[in-house]
């Protein structure tokens, strides 16, 4: 193989395979039918060489950054050498390398005169996998089994043939075959797309000299991110996060880790987590890795390229049968809770690490609800949403966002009328609840609110959510966030108070509404520049008497004009109780 001397072209091609990632994600948007991945954004796209290594990530979902390798490695273990050109192989076995059912994964091997160079590779969250609810993602399933289709790694076309029998198999076994038909021949439209662009490049530069530069890619990666693991500070730290229940069991489930940083490796150990829990919020363990990776993006260099080289620094472990480590026949459908609470214990560890650089918790009670029922000519509808605008936490410099994605998501909502317009469903209201987001220096994020009223004449409605028992924590100082709250018909003689994971069976004009859960406050709140917290409520994003009590601010309710010599009185008033 030629060797790599040259850092420009270095540069070049590794731009340009992650501009073909990135053009495979926008032809998946473009083509997609349903709302969760053409607006929701859940789905991934990837290149990997030959044997199996990621040397490009599309622009969409951290954690899918170590989903992919996984579930190829599934596929390939499976058939060996029977790789041919034309085939398109299909995943979604979490016990086979893939994440959960409701992810297809597709992989199609890239030849270039008859010799395997390459994989291009997609991952979609369908609407419906089949299964006992509609959606997919109920928390109350006991059992892999109950979740939907299994699809082992097979081939979804074979020399270039579709395989007539798999297709008609995943037809019959969802809800919504359009939707969920569309959406893999989005991702087959994107794998076809990502296969002629590598095979564009491979022409412009040579196969050898692209397999080369792609193993240069990956060494690089691999040493700029051990460069930046060793300016971390070294040592170790432990961190204790909560998952309130899992629906079925009402204890709390511990996500426990343990990071130590030596030198260029950074290690994760959790040991003393939660066993595996009986319903399906359990998420499989190349889901935690992925979700560890993703933490780390966010704590160094950003322009760190998300290939299999950034996975070499890493040494993660867990205990099998641990809640982040479940065995089969454990249900995972409802793991993406999961993935966020891990994130949470990850970041909580690195916070001491690093205090003064890790911001607090953001919201992390991110809402999966589905919705499914029949039409009058009983033709299915299946609606899924995962509600993705929960607050960031205040952070060393700055206020937390109110209504942004969490911060190892790309993922967006689905505009309202696309929901009223294609769903028996009407959003009677959407917007920031003041008081919510923990105060601080750097006050956290807002919660959200939305209400859905229920059109159709009856429907399933599954909802998966947390933060209610354990809010979203501050640091240095910041208070907690306040709690998830769901109710059914709320003022009226109906009300009714929801668990966070549940499953209910609704009638026409009952009406569902969510608090997100506020994100976690960053230092003391006496310390607040006044003025800033006069603006807040101004912004009708805190009200005079919460601000009076939590920052002791003093601000006329009437005018809200701000009082300075009354709280300047105050505030040492406070600051003396403290001490």
């Amino acid at each position: 193989m030629q060797q790599v001397t040259d850092p420009v072209t270095r540069e070049v091609i590794k731009n340009a395979l992650m501009s073909i990632a990135d053009t495979m994600a926008l032809t998946v948007v473009r083509t997609a039918r349903s709302a969760v991945i053409k607006h929701g954004m859940d789905f991934s796209t990837s290149l990997f060489n030959a044997e199996g290594l990621q040397v490009a990530q599309g622009l969409t979902l951290p954690p899918h950054l170590g989903s992919m390798a996984p579930a190829l490695e599934g596929v390939m273990n499976a058939f060996g050498d029977d790789v041919l050109p034309g085939d398109i192989f299909a995943n979604n076995d979490p016990y086979e390398g893939a994440s959960h059912l409701p992810d297809i994964f597709l992989f199609k091997p890239i030849f270039k005169n008859d010799v395997l160079i390459g994989w291009s590779c997609c991952i979609g969250h369908q609407t419906d996998i089949g299964g006992r609810v509609a959606g997919g993602n109920a928390c109350d399933n006991t059992e892999i089994y109950q979740e939907g289709l299994i699809i082992p790694p097979i081939k979804l076309y074979e020399k270039g043939e579709l395989n007539k029998a798999v297709w008609r198999i995943l037809e019959k076994n969802v809800r919504v075959p359009d939707k969920v038909l569309g959406d893999v021949q989005a991702l087959l439209a994107a794998v076809r797309f990502g296969e002629r662009d590598f095979l564009r490049l491979v022409d412009d530069y040579g196969l050898e000299e692209i397999k080369s530069y792609m193993t240069d890619i990956l060494d690089t990666t691999e040493r700029l991110t051990r460069a930046e693991i060793e300016l971390l500070p070294q040592g170790e730290w432990e961190f204790t996060d909560y998952i309130d229940n899992d629906g079925i069991d009402p204890e709390p489930i511990a996500i426990h880790a343990k990071v130590k940083i030596a030198g260029g490796e950074f290690f994760v150990d959790f040991e003393g987590t939660s066993p595996q829990a009986k319903g399906s919020i359990n998420p499989n363990f190349a889901y935690t890795k992925s979700n560890v990776y993703a933490v780390m993006k966010c704590l160094i260099d950003p322009a760190i390229q998300s290939n299999s080289g950034f996975f070499r620094p890493f040494n993660i472990t867990a205990p099998e049968g641990c809640f982040v480590n479940p065995q089969h026949p454990a249900p995972v459908a409802a793991r993406g809770l999961a993935g966020f609470r891990i994130c949470h214990t990850i970041f909580g560890a690195m916070a001491q690490a690093m205090p003064g650089k890790v911001p607090a918790a953001w919201g992390g009670g991110e809402i999966g609800v589905s919705w499914g029922g029949y039409h009058p000519n009983r033709k299915a509808w299946v609606y899924l949403e995962f509600a993705n605008d929960g607050p960031r936490g205040g952070g060393p410099n700055l206020d937390g966002a109110d209504g942004l994605a969490a911060p190892i998501l790309n993922m967006a909502n689905t505009p309202i009328e696309s929901i009223e317009s294609e769903q028996p469903l009407l959003v009677e209201r959407y917007g920031f609840v003041p008081d919510t987001g923990g105060a601080g220096k750097y006050r956290g994020g807002l919660g959200i609110e939305r209400e859905f009223r229920l059109l159709a004449e009856e429907a399933t409605f599954q909802l998966r959510s947390d933060r209610s028992d354990f809010t979203p924590w501050g640091v240095m100082g910041g208070k907690p966030g306040t709690p998830t709250e769901n109710y059914l018909n709320p003022g009226t003689d109906r009300e009714e108070k929801l668990p966070g994971k549940t499953l209910r069976q609704l009638k026409k004009g009952d009406l569902y509404r969510v608090v997100q859960a506020g994100a976690g406050g960053y230092g003391d709140p006496l310390e607040r520049e006044m003025y800033a917290v006069a603006d807040d409520v101004e912004q009708e994003k805190l009200t005079p008497d919460y601000v009076r009590r939590e920052y002791g601010v003093v601000v006329d309710p009437k005018t809200l004009a701000l009082d300075v010599s009354a709280t300047e009185k105050l505030r040492a008033e406070m600051g003396a109780s403290k001490t």
